[in-house]
């Protein structure tokens, strides 16, 4: 993976340009069409690991490397190519997101973890299971 001249991966460059809003803004709606673009690209477990190493490099670019937290990435991401595997194929974010609104709540993993889980270091640094409710595809 080359590195772009900002020291963003070159892959995420382009894709950053996209969703970001006018404004440069990257919020939760910025990186669920992030995860949206790399399962379309990649597929789930290739998108896991490339929004793993995206959002790592982000957090360090941006000097908050203590904002990347492993199981919140893996399980939006997963929880982005479930949507797309189990409805009908959508290429358009904007239709995507009309289609699942439930995916633009940032609040939406409180379905599945307690927030004990997800302020834990196992959850911060790798994958913590969820332990109030399955995710659909388990």
């Amino acid at each position: 993976m080359t590195t772009h001249s900002r020291g963003l991966p070159d892959d995420l460059a382009p894709l950053l340009e996209q969703v970001a809003g006018a404004d440069g803004r990257f919020g939760h709606r910025e990186h669920v069409h992030l995860a949206f673009l790399a399962v379309r690209a990649h597929g789930t477990a290739g998108a896991v690991s490339r929004m793993s190493t995206w959002l790592r490099h982000l957090t360090e670019y941006e000097r908050v490397p203590q904002k990347y937290h492993a199981t919140m990435t893996q399980a939006w991401t997963e929880l982005v190519g479930h949507h797309l595997q189990a409805g009908p194929a959508v290429t358009d974010f904007t239709e995507f997101a009309a289609r699942y609104p439930a995916l633009l709540d940032k609040r939406l993993l409180t379905r599945h973890y307690s927030p004990a889980v997800l302020a834990s270091a196992t959850a911060r640094h790798g994958w913590a299971e969820p332990d109030v409710s399955s995710f659909p595809w388990s």
